[in-house]
């Protein structure tokens, strides 16, 4: 079933206060977690401007990726599942 394998992808899940106050009150999608961490990044100028794959870290993100200042797309999804149960 096409919809099927979808389904996890789309499970409101709960999110950390730390990630809370990053990406709004959960429980969400992990689909929306990154979408709203993007729209936080981009709103508050966060990617390395000469690597835009890099995201430099606010306080509230430094939260999110424990405790680094700089943490490239990729890792910045392994991260934040750590605040998705």
């Amino acid at each position: 079933m096409p919809g099927k394998a979808n389904s996890a992808f789309m499970k409101p899940l709960t999110l950390s206060s730390e990630l809370e106050a990053v990406v709004g009150k959960g429980p969400m999608p992990r689909s929306e977690v990154v979408k709203a961490l993007w729209v936080y990044i981009k709103k508050h100028n966060l990617q390395d401007p000469t690597n835009k794959r890099n995201i430099v870290a606010d306080e509230a993100l430094k939260k999110v990726f424990g405790g680094k200042a700089v943490v490239n797309m990729f890792e910045m999804t392994k991260l934040v599942s750590k605040h998705l149960t």
